[in-house]
């Protein structure tokens, strides 16, 4: 094992302070690093953890409706963890958290170990060669697309240029340069880092498709599949690649895909080395490698938006009035702002640049969530590691922009290390073809499928999830999320696959949604996943507990 793992102690306590543990939870900090772990105690059996919640790294405190002091709380989104098993137990079987090794020493002490895998991106390093001007440029094209020239090749990131995105939620906040798809089907390589529609365009695809079906496409190995409906698109070339292997394009440029800690079954991002030179894009991985990343790269690029999630902007009913999801939001994109710019100073990138959040809810009928639903800004996230680690350089690109790295490796303040787009380029897109793309989804609703009402039984029955005891109630409804007379409304019992015509007597969960009824039959008819709904916030969500229900997001 010692050729795959190295152990590190993360905390030592001696014999006195070993016997002053209660039974239960213990909350220990490192006097070396100040970084505080989870001892849980039973029986003189110790089990520990870090104080870190595996959704968003938020801290455990003490959870004072815990009568068996068995649970701790995080305090970013209140999910609890249940230290005796190591299960997060709200929201129900969603995470394992990853344990520590406790190794008793001879004397009475203890130590908390860590068996780490060695950093993949280590496994034969290089010694970095001088980049000449011109050899290696980074273009920002729009949200997630990014374009690479490293030396003669030219390698593309998420392409999404054309066309909505989560159905018709997602639209293109910046217009893309005029020869974009001209530039994605001259590419070399593709990377495509998940399934999600903002960053796997289907409109965007079939283009590519259509002129260029043998372009390589690498994707990460993960369980979902990132090419989910690959009917849509005739692509040839797609490489699904192992996590944490060196790819060798040529002698001067590689590249490896890492998975997500958070969502391992979905998100990956990825470095790039050129004559080893970094370039690390964590796209929009939680906790990207599980936190593990290299330090010190020539580029790194992420996310910073927030406003992603149907959460809490499709939320109805009890607690969620326009003023409580206001201040939610505010709260949670201050939090997300911080916890990049934290990020970025922990790993020291020469050149940051935030990216993949320029979406706009675009279509008149998504107004209120338009309003809401405010992002952050590029501008506001590099002014603040500006001032938390004023040694990085930061870029807040727009399409069009290019930045020569080499240039800007060898004098930071050089003006022409970055060009941007000329001043008579167009920024921001102010049409979308709405019609077209809205019209392809209604045309869904009249498909011969949803004449007769046994549709709704063989569709969940094919989705099969099943044994769960929720309960839920779909409505189709107009786009105002009015019901509608030609629209079904109807029930699902998860506990065993049935469709009663009122709610069980039994205690259950129980969830109503209302779905726009034309995107809702496009997502039957296609086998779509609901995320079209949900993040595309096409829908409008009631739960009764209010409970996020983790097994049922991944339903379909």
């Amino acid at each position: 094992q010692s050729s795959i793992y190295v152990a590190k102690v993360l905390l030592s306590l001696d014999a006195e302070a070993v016997g002053s543990l209660k039974e239960g939870v213990n909350f220990k900090k490192s006097t070396e690093d100040g970084k505080c772990y989870i001892i849980f105690k039973s029986n003189n059996d110790f089990k520990a953890c870090k104080n870190q919640c595996k959704h968003q790294g938020g801290l455990f405190i003490k959870d004072i409706e815990d009568l068996d002091g068995m649970t701790v709380k995080c305090t970013k989104h209140n999910w609890k963890l249940n230290v005796s098993t190591m299960k997060y137990v709200n929201p129900p079987d969603s995470f394992l958290q990853d344990e520590l090794e406790v190794s008793m020493l001879d004397d009475g002490g203890l130590q908390l170990v860590e068996l780490s895998p060695v950093d993949p991106w280590m496994a034969d390093p290089r010694e970095p060669l001088e980049l000449q001007k011109g050899e290696v440029k980074v273009t920002y094209f729009t949200h997630a697309c990014i374009e690479l020239q490293l030396g003669k090749r030219r390698f593309m990131f998420d392409p999404w240029l054309k066309g909505p995105a989560f159905a018709r939620g997602w639209w293109l906040l910046h217009e893309p340069p005029a020869d974009a798809l001209d530039r994605l089907c001259g590419a070399d390589l593709i990377y495509i880092s998940h399934m999600h529609s903002d960053h796997l365009s289907y409109p965007t695809l079939k283009v590519l498709a259509e002129r260029r079906p043998d372009i390589p496409i690498y994707v990460g190995d993960t369980s979902r599949p990132v090419f989910w409906l690959e009917s849509q698109v005739k692509l040839t070339n797609i490489k699904v690649l192992p996590f944490g292997v060196w790819q060798n394009i040529d002698d001067h440029l590689r590249f490896m895909i890492l998975m997500d800690g958070v969502h391992p079954e979905m998100d990956t991002c990825i470095i790039v080395d050129y004559k080893g030179h970094m370039i690390l894009n964590t796209v929009d991985c939680t906790r990207p490698n599980g936190g593990r990343l290299p330090q010190n790269v020539d580029v790194m690029m992420s996310d910073f938006a927030g406003g992603a999630s149907g959460f809490p902007m499709t939320f109805y009913g009890g607690k969620y009035s326009d003023s409580w999801k206001a201040e939610f939001i505010k709260n949670e994109r201050k939090k997300l702002l911080n916890y990049k710019a934290t990020l970025v100073k922990s790993l020291q990138p020469r050149i940051y640049c935030p990216f993949a959040g320029y979406f706009v809810e675009a279509h008149p009928s998504d107004r209120y969530i338009k309003d809401t639903n405010f992002k952050n800004s590029a501008e506001d996230l590099n002014a603040l590691i500006n001032k938390l680690a004023p040694a990085i350089k930061t870029w807040t690109p727009q399409p069009g922009a290019v930045l020569d790295l080499g240039l800007a490796l060898r004098d930071p303040t050089n003006r022409e290390a970055i060009t941007n787009p000329p001043a008579s380029a167009k920024i921001y897109k102010d049409s979308w073809e709405f019609d077209l793309y809205v019209n392809e989804l209604k045309s869904a609703i009249k498909s011969d499928i949803f004449k007769h009402q046994n549709w709704i039984q063989f569709y969940y029955t094919w989705a099969g999830f099943q044994n769960y005891n929720l309960v839920v109630r779909v409505i189709e409804t107009d786009d105002k999320f009015e019901c509608i007379t030609d629209g079904y409304d109807y029930l699902v019992d998860f506990l065993d696959l049935s469709f009663p015509t009122k709610r069980p007597n039994r205690e259950h969960s129980y969830l109503e949604i209302k779905n726009r009824i034309g995107v809702m039959r496009y997502v039957v008819l296609h086998g779509c996943l609901w995320d079209d709904l949900y993040i595309g916030f096409q829908n409008r969500i009631s739960r009764d507990p209010d409970i996020y229900h983790h097994k049922y997001r991944h339903f379909i």
